[in-house]
């Protein structure tokens, strides 16, 4: 497959021909030896305002792999690319039962294609509803509608991430990130994310994708078993013979969980059952907002509203005396600020954007990292952890589901201009504060993050900012503890996967594993 020329750059109106042709003076072989050569890859660098420039990989296919690996090894500079597609191994190993996932988020989506598109007929269970049916759900409770524990921001066909800016970044260094990527442009997602370094599809976007995945499953004999519960499982020598799901029994060969990070009632479930799950680290903070054109402006400067830059984002860190880390997650350009709970009685924020990034705020979270030092080392003592911060915002704006907000100024005791950022939370704020929410040592090391961030970019701690809380469900707080098979060390056909089993963190790297899993249990279990 293709050699790979990166540290190409050029200035922010250089067009892709004149990219191409600069990566072709950087490999010496004959014009006619070339077969095809594309934009790979593309960043933006702003790091200097009066220097800002993109910087692009070019992918260059030769007329044979043997001069492109010859080219490879003689200049390091050149990389070669493998190739995407999947080389399983299938085994001949008959087992009764079929193949169950429960979950249909990323990781179960792409575990559910993969299995099912080399014969296995997976069952889906999916607690949540399907997109169309969920988007009523959703909208209903983003303006003042009751909750559906089940079907909402986290539950349902296509995951959390359908309701997200559809970000498909990832700091995992997997092969198979491309073969992701190439998979969702195959299912209808705009060709650009296959070369743009922080690519997104867009909740709007993102869900035509999902659907186009699920009916594929369909065609190809697999089940998709929507408002159906993972509820038990029967684990007898050291083996999952049965699952109920929906209060039907289902006779399983295998069982994936890609449940989710929400699922918490399934935790416990799991936990009576005897599956080993530990505490893991997480993140919990606040949501923070800006006007879009101030995060442009401290980004680009000068140049802000040049048409060749894309909407300013950033992604800071900070790490305290004691090691504590805080950092912005989950940023989206133009987007909103969500309701984003799952259980009755707590009050969680997420943030989202559509394709088009075109909303007045930007969002990010500032989150906090927490250990098992801070909750407990309890299985679940993290899911309570959080749980308490979500309950105590509810009951801080009198159990209205709106979310607790104040000014970075209130926040800070900063002495600077009134909030000029209306929040965007549907269900509307409270300006009642964050304090008592968090633990101190939470609060305060936010406090420190945004002084240090407000150094970096100069908007980041503008009094007129507005942070809205909390945001609690930045990855797992458990992990369901699996072996180099893939399998949990309780049961030797039970596969955790994804981010709910604590093996991930966004769609990339959820969807990665969710096929890692698929590719285990083909070397494991012959097709049906």
């Amino acid at each position: 497959m293709p050699v790979l020329v990166s540290e190409i750059s050029a200035n922010v109106k250089t067009d892709e021909k004149a990219v191409i042709g600069i990566a072709l003076k950087r490999i010496p072989v004959a014009r006619e030896d070339i077969v095809k050569a594309e934009i790979y890859k593309t960043s933006l660098d702003a790091r200097k305002r009066d220097n800002i420039h993109f910087v692009h990989t070019v992918y260059v296919q030769l007329s044979s792999q043997e001069k492109e690996k010859e080219l490879c090894d003689k200049y390091p500079a050149l990389k070669y690319m493998e190739n995407s597609r999947l080389n399983p191994v299938i085994s001949k190993n008959k087992k009764d039962g079929r193949v169950v996932i429960a979950g249909f988020g990323p990781a179960g989506m792409f575990c559910g294609l993969v299995l099912a598109e080399y014969g296995y007929k997976p069952i889906i269970v999916e607690r949540g509803e399907k997109v169309e049916d969920r988007i009523q759900k959703v909208s209903s409770f983003w303006n003042g509608g009751e909750l559906d524990t089940d079907s909402n921001v986290q539950f349902g066909e296509g995951g959390a991430g359908t309701f997200s800016d559809g970000k498909l970044t990832t700091r995992i260094k997997d092969p198979l990130c491309r073969y992701i990527l190439e998979r969702f442009v195959e299912f209808d997602a705009p060709e650009e994310i296959l070369f743009k370094a922080k690519a997104h599809v867009g909740t709007d976007k993102l869900r035509n994708v999902v659907k186009n995945i699920s009916e594929r499953i369909l065609t190809l004999g697999g089940e998709i078993k929507f408002s159906t519960k993972l509820e038990d499982v029967s684990i007898k020598d050291n083996e999952v013979k049965l699952i109920t799901a929906g209060g039907e029994e289902i006779s399983s060969s295998a069982i994936v969980l890609a449940v989710g990070h929400s699922a918490r009632d399934t935790f416990e479930m799991l936990v009576d059952k005897g599956v080993f799950i530990e505490p893991k680290a997480f993140s919990v903070g606040a949501r923070i907002e800006h006007k879009q054109s101030d995060v442009d402006f401290s980004l680009y400067g000068k140049q802000v509203g040049n048409p060749y830059l894309p909407k300013g984002e950033y992604q800071l860190s900070y790490r305290d005396r004691e090691g504590r880390g805080v950092y912005t997650f989950c940023m989206c350009p133009g987007g909103y600020v969500v309701p984003a709970a799952s259980e009755a009685g707590g009050v969680v924020t997420n943030g989202m954007s559509e394709f088009a990034r075109d909303g007045e705020n930007a969002n990010s979270a500032v989150v906090v990292s927490v250990t098992p030092k801070d909750f407990g080392n309890n299985p679940l003592d993290g899911v309570n952890f959080a749980r308490e911060i979500e309950q105590k915002a509810y009951a801080k704006t009198k159990g209205s589901y709106k979310a607790p907000a104040t000014s970075v100024k209130r926040f800070m005791r900063y002495d600077k201009s009134i909030s000029k950022v209306m929040p965007s939370y549907s269900r509307g704020v409270e300006f009642c504060g964050l304090d008592g929410i968090f633990p101190e040592k939470i609060t305060n090391t936010m406090k420190v993050g945004i002084r240090y961030f407000g150094g970096k970019m100069s908007c980041f701690d503008d009094g007129g900012a507005i942070l809205t809380g909390p945001e609690t469900r930045t990855s797992s707080p458990v992990k369901i503890t699996r072996n180099e098979n893939g399998t949990s060390i309780t049961a030797t056909n039970l596969y955790p996967c994804g981010e709910g089993a604590g093996y991930a963190g966004g769609i990339m790297s959820s969807a990665v594993d969710g096929v890692k899993i698929a590719l285990k249990i083909m070397e494991s279990i012959a097709p049906q």
